[in-house]
């Protein structure tokens, strides 16, 4: 075989910069700490690898969800537990306004107080996020949660019944906020008798709240109103039965009646002015529901507060109203507290488990990766004692003519 000058410094150039490449390798993966520069190093562990950095990128958007919800519950947190130290603080001046001898002028003071409740509370309920967003506003969280119609002067729910969630884990979402319809605005009226005829001097009212709650859930028909209307009737020989939609109950309810002696029937108290003539007849009737909110309520009794004018029974009725909103508004806010400390509990534990998670993937992305720092190094000197031979090699045979033969 002829052998020519070129063909040797072709060889000999090549091994050069293949022992270069080699070292240019060892040195890469020390530098980068992998042993997977490419693809084609270990097609199974770079496709492992890849895998790895996708479920690392995955947990790591899990992660920042957990803080972002993290965040926003305790803000909600914060705010509800503010708001529930205000409605004790209602309940308290509620039930101290029931002391018949206050004046109008102590019935004033507790008003202005409680209005400032009301606006502590209005600004509490339109609170807003770091991102400017409205908290309790559901869907709608770029505008108000609560707004005062200026026509009818009453507070008004304005967003909706939505929560945004978000994912803390591949089959956990969490709401991180709670809309205030279900909070502040789902909250019935007190439940309480119409009168729609009755004697002068008569009266009727609720002195069992919780047995009237009771009859009036059991009994209200939706469908047909008729089945709504109630009768007290009183016959000249001073004998009660009540009626409902003119007949009489199953079973009968029926007493005889003392003159200037209350007449009790599933927590309501009806007094006849002890001179009303006999045969007689209260009619009243069961409302329909109605719902309102803790603005409202405070509004109503501010103002009833405030009236000079107002009769004994009128304030009493109010405060009754007022003292019944605000203990269940009070139990809105207490179930939401709960609600809030339970999805803070699973963000925690979600979060710890990420973390755990990525330090699992970390450890067997670095089985699969890693370079191992002595090998690596053990390599780069072979590959530098290589490099260096070729080298000399390349050198001393360059060198060499064919007037070396000669001589």
């Amino acid at each position: 075989m002829r052998l020519t000058f070129n063909m040797q410094f072709n060889q000999s150039l090549n091994g050069i910069l293949n022992a270069q490449q080699r070292m240019a390798k060892a040195e890469s993966q020390l530098t980068k700490q992998t042993r997977i520069l490419s693809p084609a190093d270990d097609p199974a562990g770079a496709a492992k690898v890849l895998s790895l950095d996708q479920n690392k990128a995955q947990i790591d958007q899990y992660q920042t969800n957990s803080i972002l919800l993290k965040n926003n519950l305790g803000l909600q947190e914060t705010v509800l537990a503010s708001m529930r130290i205000s409605y004790d603080r209602i309940s308290e001046l509620t039930q101290a306004t029931g002391n018949g001898t206050y004046t109008l002028e102590q019935r004033k003071a507790v008003a202005f107080e409680l209005q400032n409740i009301q606006t502590e509370l209005f600004d509490l309920m339109n609170t807003r996020s770091a991102d400017g967003s409205y908290i309790f506003a559901g869907y709608q969280d770029k505008t108000p949660a609560y707004e005062r119609n200026l026509v009818t002067g009453e507070y008004e729910f304005k967003g909706d019944d939505g929560n945004r969630a978000l994912q803390i884990s591949q089959s956990i979402s969490l709401p991180g906020n709670d809309s205030g319809k279900a909070i502040f605005d789902n909250v019935f009226t007190r439940f309480k008798p119409e009168v729609s005829a009755a004697p002068a001097g008569a009266s009727i009212s609720v002195n069992s709240q919780t047995t009237f709650d009771s009859f009036y859930l059991n009994n209200f028909d939706n469908l047909d109103p008729l089945n709504n209307q109630y009768s007290l009737q009183i016959d000249a020989a001073s004998n009660f039965q009540i009626l409902r939609n003119g007949s009489a109950l199953t079973p009968p309810v029926t007493g005889p009646y003392t003159a200037g002696q209350n007449i009790g029937f599933n927590g309501i108290a009806f007094q006849l002015d002890a001179a009303t003539v006999l045969p007689t007849q209260v009619d009243f009737a069961l409302p329909p529901p109605e719902q309102t909110n803790i603005l409202n309520t405070l509004q109503s009794y501010i103002e009833a507060l405030n009236d000079p004018n107002i009769s004994a029974d009128m304030l009493r009725s109010a405060l009754a109203d007022t003292l019944e909103q605000t203990t269940t508004t009070a139990n809105n806010v207490d179930s939401a507290l709960a609600n809030l400390g339970g999805r803070l509990n699973v963000v925690d534990s979600v979060f710890n488990t990420n973390a755990d998670l990525l330090i699992t993937n970390q450890a067997y992305k670095a089985d699969i990766s890693e370079v191992d720092l002595a090998a690596a190094l053990t390599e780069i000197k072979r590959q530098e004692v290589a490099l260096q031979a070729a080298s000399q090699a390349f050198t001393k045979v360059n060198a060499t003519t064919l007037f070396d033969y000669i001589r």
